[in-house]
């Protein structure tokens, strides 16, 4: 899949702000210390990967009401869903100086109903040419993501006859649609019934 970055200058996907806030001491106290274990930058991407995939969890699929959005809010309660996940996943990524994008899919049900937007992210190591989307969801039955820089280990790989897509945008910014989502849901199971299913 050929991805397209939204924003030409690679500086943005290093940018702190409100939602990817990587100088927030919860997320710079994390770095430090996945980086202290660290031997290079793959290792700490994987790292850090690990980390949000299996130590946050899935609001869904712990049936936590929680809805977080903000990276250091991701980290420090320790839930969030798919989007919130990625966004923790790229502010680690940028607090060590790893270029990192959120990116989308459109997923289904089998028989193609019930559309929804999934989040990941994709991140772009040193000496690497191409960015590598990461799916840091969470794994349970039937889902095994895996960090690879080779070839994708995603939660999901989309069925064109069901209408599923991968967007090939690379946001330096959450996708408004998905922001608003998550700003807007007073518990995760208003937010289930709102996700976006389109961008």
């Amino acid at each position: 899949m050929r991805l397209h970055q939204r924003n030409p200058d690679l500086s943005a996907y290093l940018a702190a702000d409100e939602v990817i806030d990587h100088s927030h001491p919860v997320v710079r106290e994390l770095a430090t210390k996945l980086a202290s274990r660290a031997s290079d930058a793959y290792t700490y991407a994987e790292l850090a990967y690990e980390h949000v995939r299996d130590t946050v969890a899935h609001s869904e699929d712990a049936g936590d009401e929680r809805v977080t959005w903000r990276a250091s809010d991701v980290l420090e309660q320790r839930t969030g869903i798919c989007y919130a996940k990625s966004h923790a996943y790229a502010a680690l990524l940028r607090a060590e100086g790893i270029p990192a994008a959120l990116c989308y899919q459109r997923l289904a049900d089998d028989d193609g109903t019930n559309s929804v937007i999934h989040g990941l992210v994709a991140l772009k190591l040193p000496g690497e040419s191409a960015w590598a989307r990461q799916d840091v969801r969470g794994n349970k039955p039937g889902v095994d993501a895996r960090f690879s820089l080779g070839p994708e280990r995603l939660a999901w790989t989309v069925r064109q006859e069901f209408s599923e897509m991968d967007y090939p945008v690379l946001y330096d910014v959450p996708h408004p649609a998905v922001l608003a989502t998550l700003r807007a849901a007073p518990d995760r199971s208003h937010l289930w019934r709102t996700l976006p299913t389109e961008l």
